[in-house]
């Protein structure tokens, strides 16, 4: 049960780690965050994050409604009332997504850093952000 457990989570790792990131580059994250984890607590966690982040990428953002505005408009044709329907693009929400990935991403590129400096075999074949 643990091999398998262990060989699902290293496919996993392996297929998200050659997916790509598009144009948003990581977070820096320190990977002496990660010196006190063992292989296995850093396998399951780059596997927990890549899951996090495979979710968020996924994650659909579409227009926000931003209010409606009254108002009084004036120009050469006299001074009329005039009526404004907003509709934003939810750039708000494609920030914080893209904010939220680049952390993960950060997150996901240190703990394999760390994972090659301890010489885990999960790491090897998973690749970092500009490699």
């Amino acid at each position: 049960m643990k091999k398998l457990f262990m060989i699902t989570t290293l496919l996993a790792t392996v297929l998200t780690g050659c997916a790509t990131t598009g144009n948003i580059a990581p977070q820096y994250v320190s990977p002496t965050n990660y010196q006190h984890h063992d292989c296995q607590a850093l396998q399951s966690e780059v596997a927990r994050i890549s899951d996090l982040a495979k979710a968020t990428e996924n994650q659909n953002i579409g227009l926000s409604a931003s209010g409606i505005g009254v108002g009084i408009v004036g120009g050469r044709g006299g001074i009329y009332p005039s009526i404004s329907f907003g509709m934003g693009t939810g750039s708000g929400q494609r920030q914080a997504k893209t904010n939220k990935l680049a952390k993960l991403y950060g997150e996901h590129d240190a703990m394999i850093i760390t994972a090659r400096q301890k010489g885990c075999a999960f790491a090897k074949g998973i690749k970092i952000y500009g490699e």
